[in-house]
């Protein structure tokens, strides 16, 4: 079984026991480090590899969001907070998951299978030779052409009777395949069906707003049927 070093981080002395205490539990998490603020994190990032932070929002000196903004090589962030208002920016950094304390020790597993299953491609792909394709990009067929597109430069999937609508922010491909069939080749840990006829890349989210999903300006509905199961996979 695989080992993840994890560091804790809040200036609450309860709340650092309590995912200490649920960390205990797993037995393939080992805790490196119990910090009270960032700049202790900034530290024991610095002594030790890191797999996953466990992350308060509201700490002194500098928050949460602050600090994994001057993180040049993110482990898996989990950010643990009483305010549901953070999540949008949590998620617009690529955070894995969004804990409200107070949480269960099932939620916290939750939150850590996530964490888990995108640093197993990791390890992979490091152990492997570049010949290894598919990681990040795919080629897409469409109007005659052949296309290298990169998984992170998509904003959204549209469905378009048999075709699909691929956008990125430079352009548009609308190859001869069906949204179930674009929904295949694309990492399922990135992308998540807001609606029946779209895919939303979810590092691409700049807000949500009732019933709609935003992308800068672009404007995508949520479907009643994907509502709840999308904001699960946001960890709202």
């Amino acid at each position: 079984m695989n080992q993840w070093n994890c560091l804790i981080v809040d200036d609450e002395p309860i709340a650092l026991e309590i995912v200490e205490n649920y960390c205990k539990q797993l037995s393939n998490l080992n805790v490196v480090g119990l910090c009270k603020n960032a700049l202790e994190a900034r530290e024991a990032l610095q002594l030790h590899h890191v797999d996953i932070l466990f992350i308060d929002i509201n700490m002194p000196v500098l928050s949460g969001l602050a600090f994994i903004k001057t993180l040049k090589k993110m482990p898996q962030v989990i950010f643990t907070t009483a305010y549901k208002e953070y999540a949008v920016d949590a998620f617009d950094l690529a955070a894995c998951d969004y804990l409200l304390k107070p949480f269960s020790l099932e939620r916290f597993i939750v939150a850590v299978d996530k964490a888990v299953e995108k640093l197993l491609p990791t390890q992979a792909l490091a152990s492997t030779t570049r010949e290894d394709k598919n990681e990040d990009f795919t080629f897409l067929k469409a109007e005659g052409k052949l296309y290298k597109v990169f998984f992170n430069e998509v904003l959204y999937v549209e469905a378009s009777g048999n075709y699909t609508r691929i956008v990125t922010a430079q352009q548009t491909f609308l190859p001869a395949i069906t949204l179930s069939a674009t929904a295949e080749m694309l990492p399922n840990h990135l992308f998540l069906q807001a609606h029946r006829s779209f895919l939303i890349n979810k590092s691409k989210i700049t807000h949500l707003e009732g019933n709609r999903v935003f992308i800068g300006a672009i404007e995508l509905p949520i479907g009643s049927n994907y509502k709840e199961r999308f904001l699960e996979d946001l960890g709202l």
